[in-house]
């Protein structure tokens, strides 16, 4: 049996591809009274089988098969009410017994062989199935699918939110938009096979008018029966098949409306029921002195609403008894958890964790993250620059939490970077930034105000000016917007800090699994995690994208053999990167340089003392002053042309050169000979003299 059952499990779609197969042929093929039997007796008990699945799943989703369930069963009915009507024609003549004894059953037994107590009970089994069940189940079935489909986006926006301020993972992520598309299918498949329902109701009525009076015909025209015994005959086999067809579509319009209605309900629908109808022992308290009070008015019997008092003062004693003991419960557990509390101190690393990155605003910007924003969201647009962050740097960015400080200004947003606060600035929700790209007057009306970000100058505007500020070739942004650019800014100013030894190990083993051989012969045997990460904090300190990493893990290894000195390795691995490093820094076509003097390279050369990790420069502070002034009346000299050049050293002072520039020109880029790729073409635009 176990064999059996095993190969029927393997043969799934075979099986069920026959047993469509069998329902086609019903409609086609003759079938004996035995076999019919069998059949009938398959629609009820399939159809006792799915009002008991619906009766215990705890979810609708659970049954997201049941459009296709309803379908078979449907054509199961159908196909047998062709058969049967096939007996009934063929041999109605010969008696009760011709369409096998399950309809004699239906037409004599539960009858009692009155056509006319069967002709009712099975229009009224109709009506109800049609009118009542049918009907409400696929109204429910339609708003639920409209409704289901409605808040799909928000939905799906809710969920991308809560990934991208770290609440849930990718898998959680995925599991949920798979559930939300599955819930609005079923909705929209249950909307449309409850017409297979109604459609099964309209057969019905069709088959059995088709039975009595064509079967009359037969019986009399062919056979030659009297019309008596032929209208005896083919009514009780025509109302025993019908009853024997409505019974288990009933029993399955029941299940949908089971299931469609369950909705909300979570758990078991007997469960579910139970607790929620005890949650108020009041009402039992009611309805049993109601009752009580019905059984003793004069002309009402007394047995059965005094006995139905009884019950229900019964439930109003025994669920305020449930309630008080699950109070008790809730407070000794309550107890409990205070004390556990009390005596368990709070582990030390959540009180020390810290957010990378942490936004928090003012109530009056809250509207900003909550889907009935006009503009875009700006937790949507954190997400999209973490992508940015991915594709521009090779760096994923923490995740960026988004909460509310009462204690700020109602318009008043903050940026933290590890705890510490890195910008602050203050918005009007109520209506649009406009910033002019050229520095000229705004020529609009509107409330004078400094961009936070560049500290440009900037108007607050009335959100209908929007076209026109467009118009006259304005920048505008909305709150959101300007929020996102200033953490932009700050997490391109930052980003080196950012990448802490957890990201970096993230990196290396999750990230970038097609360098796992390389990082393998490197990590920890020849450089440590921590080299690699400073390393690559160096590299993102200048602006230099790591996503090429196995270039990078590359020059590492290349380097460690001659040199531990991370700045030499770091020299190096930025050589190997030449061109990237060359094609970030063209500008139509060729990279714009100047170069140092022969005088400032020979100062800085003799400056650098030490070896090894110890070198450093060591330079007089009137010559370094000298130098800053130099650069800064060369790129004042450049800037007025339009030019923007990279400083070009070699490459052993380059480290040096930069640490100054850096100090009063942080966007300066300073690069050696060798970062230089051989196919670039350079522009010399002068000398730093």
């Amino acid at each position: 049996m176990t064999g059996l059952m095993q190969r029927f499990g393997l043969n799934r779609d075979l099986a069920l591809a026959g047993a469509v197969m069998a329902i086609i042929a019903m409609l086609v093929l003759p079938m004996p009274a035995w076999l019919l039997d069998f059949g009938l007796a398959l629609s009820i008990t399939f159809s006792i089988m799915i009002l008991m699945t619906a009766l215990f799943i705890d979810k609708p989703l659970e049954l997201s098969a049941f459009p296709t369930i309803l379908l078979i069963a449907t054509m199961l009915r159908l196909g047998l009410n062709i058969a049967s009507t096939r007996l009934i024609l063929a041999h109605g003549h010969e008696g009760s017994h011709a369409a096998g004894a399950v309809i004699h059953a239906f037409g004599e037994f539960l009858i009692g062989g009155e056509v006319v107590i069967g002709l009712t009970i099975f229009l009224i089994l109709v009506v109800i199935n049609f009118v009542v069940i049918t009907k409400g189940a696929g109204r429910i079935a339609e708003v639920a699918a409209r409704f289901s489909l409605d808040s799909m986006p928000g939905k799906q926006m809710a969920i991308d939110a809560d990934l991208s301020a770290g609440m849930i993972d990718e898998h959680e992520a995925r599991r949920r938009r798979t559930e939300v598309e599955a819930e609005s299918g079923f909705y929209g498949a249950m909307d449309g096979a409850s017409k297979f329902v109604k459609g099964d109701a309209v057969a019905a009525l069709l088959i059995t008018g088709i039975n009595i009076v064509v079967g009359l015909i037969v019986g009399v025209v062919v056979h030659g029966a009297p019309l008596a015994d032929a209208f005896h005959s083919y009514t009780v086999l025509t109302v025993g098949d019908g009853l024997v067809s409505q019974v288990p579509a009933l029993i399955v319009s029941t299940a949908a409306g089971l299931l469609v209605s369950k909705g909300g309900v979570a758990g078991k629908t007997g469960a579910a029921l139970t607790e929620q109808l005890g949650r108020y022992p009041r009402a039992y308290g009611i309805i049993a002195v109601l009752m009580g009070l019905l059984a003793i008015l004069p002309g009402l019997p007394f047995v059965p609403f005094a006995a139905f008092s009884a019950l229900t003062g019964w439930l109003a004693y025994a669920t305020s008894q449930q309630a008080e003991a699950k109070l008790v419960k809730a407070a000794i557990e309550a107890a409990a958890a205070q004390a556990a509390s009390v005596d368990t101190e709070e582990p030390i690393a959540r009180t020390l964790a810290i957010d990378a990155v942490r936004i928090e605003l003012g109530f009056g910007l809250l509207p900003i993250i909550n889907e009935t924003s006009t503009d875009p969201r700006l937790d949507d647009q954190v997400r999209a620059l973490r992508r940015q962050m991915a594709t521009e740097f090779g760096f994923v960015l923490p995740a960026v939490r988004i909460i509310d400080n009462m204690a700020l200004k109602a318009n008043e947003y903050v940026v933290l970077i590890k705890e510490t606060e890195a910008a602050r600035g203050e918005l009007r929700l109520d209506r649009l930034m406009v910033i002019n790209p050229g520095g000229g007057p705004l020529g609009l009306g509107g409330e004078d105000t400094t961009e936070p970000v560049f500290g440009l100058p900037a108007l607050w505007i009335e959100r209908d000016l929007r076209d026109e500020a467009g118009l006259r070739g304005l920048t505008v942004v909305d709150c959101g917007t300007v929020i996102a650019t200033h953490l932009t800014e700050l997490v391109k100013d930052n980003i080196a800090d950012m990448l802490s030894y957890l990201e970096t190990q993230k990196l290396l083993n999750e990230v970038h699994k097609e360098a796992e051989k390389l990082v393998a012969d490197l990590v920890p045997s020849r450089i440590t995690v921590s080299g690699v990460q400073r390393i690559l904090q160096s590299l993102l300190g200048e602006g230099i994208s790591i996503r090429d990493l196995p270039t990078i893990l590359e020059g590492i290894a290349d380097a460690v053999p001659a040199t531990t000195n991370i700045a030499a390795i770091t020299e190096h691995v930025r050589a190997r990167l030449a061109r990237q490093i060359s094609a970030s820094q063209a500008r139509d076509g060729a990279i714009p340089i100047v170069t140092l003097s022969g005088e400032w390279d020979q100062a800085f050369a003799d400056g650098i003392v030490g070896h090894g990790d110890e070198r450093h420069l060591a330079m007089a502070p009137s010559a370094l002053q000298g130098f800053i002034a130099a650069v800064r009346d060369t790129y004042d000299r450049l800037a007025q042309s339009g030019e923007i050049p990279v400083i070009l050293t070699t490459p052993a002072i380059r480290p040096f050169v930069r640490s100054i520039i850096e100090r009063v020109r942080p966007a300066t880029v300073v690069l050696s000979q060798s970062e230089i790729h051989t196919r670039a073409r350079i522009r010399s635009l002068g000398t730093i003299g």
